[in-house]
């Protein structure tokens, strides 16, 4: 008999406060730690899908708890334990909804911008460079394609709304509200990557982009939230890369594209995805994880 997953989409944690709700996570204040669930929801162009992606918060979690331990002594992280219950024991009683999706970190102050590192010319960057020979202001030459490799990797930062969509900003407008902070975004924002793109290509995976974002933990500035994971990251198999096959990502870029082929607005409410859609994206998710983490 078939083993089927358990989805969790929606959690309920008695006597815990839920400090925050996002598409993706849930957030408790656990006094001196936040405690992060992922769940099974999906978003896309930031709208939360009817139908769960299975699994998806344990690959999330576990990724990203790989990075943090991986990238600590690059640029430090909010990352804290995934053993939930040694330091609460209180929540041995919720073990089956946060077993293998859970983490402890630490209480940061969120900054209110995501840190987009771009090392291909893909999605939105391809599309503002073909319009204006540019991404975020930043100068490209001409006769580049989609999929071109840049010389090296830009930071193309963009505000993070509480409500619609993000928008994508300059640096230069990032430094003009932020200052000096700006300058240490881009600098740890472009470490990282760098760190994280030469390890995962030694695996045959290319990391094209990727999105972070950044808190204060008193004076210090660390990374929060997730880390390099195919929600975040957008992942090439570098055989296929080399094959010409730019499009075959694997990560959440396989249902944008799916949604992107319907008639729809891209906004509430969202359409139905297929069965073989959701397995075919989970099958990404599983196989990234398998390369990375072995």
């Amino acid at each position: 008999m078939s083993h089927k997953p358990i989805m969790q989409t929606s959690l309920h944690i008695p006597g815990v406060t839920l400090y925050k709700q996002g598409k993706v996570r849930d957030v408790y204040d656990l006094g001196e730690h936040l405690l992060i669930v992922s769940t099974d929801r999906l978003s896309a162009f930031d709208v939360i899908m009817k139908e769960p992606i299975p699994d998806k918060g344990k690959i999330l979690t576990k990724i990203s708890s790989f990075w943090f331990q991986k990238l600590k002594d690059v640029v430090p992280n909010h990352f804290v334990s995934t053993d939930i219950f040694s330091y609460y024991p209180n929540l041995e009683a919720e073990k089956e909804q946060l077993l293998d999706r859970s983490m402890l970190v630490k209480k940061a102050k969120l900054i209110p911008y995501e840190c987009i590192v771009r090392g291909y010319l893909l999605g939105s960057a391809y599309r503002d460079y073909q319009k204006t020979g540019t991404i975020a202001g930043y100068p490209l030459p001409e006769g580049l394609h989609k999929g071109s490799r840049l010389d090296t990797p830009i930071f193309t930062p963009s505000t993070k709304a509480e409500e619609g969509h993000d928008e994508n900003i300059s640096f230069a407008s990032m430094k003009n509200t932020m200052g000096d902070i700006a300058d240490t975004l881009q600098d740890y924002s472009l470490k990282v990557f760098q760190k994280a793109s030469e390890y995962a290509l030694s695996k045959g995976i290319i990391v094209a982009d990727t999105k972070i974002e950044f808190g204060f933990v008193e004076d210090q500035i660390i990374i929060i939230d997730e880390l390099f994971t195919p929600d975040s990251s957008r992942f090439i198999l570098k055989e296929d890369y080399d094959q010409g096959f730019i499009d075959k990502s694997m990560d959440k870029e396989y249902i944008r594209s799916y949604l992107a082929s319907l008639q729809w607005d891209q906004k509430p409410p969202p359409p139905s995805i297929p069965e073989e859609v959701i397995l075919k994206t989970k099958q990404r998710y599983n196989d990234i994880t398998e390369l990375l983490l072995h």
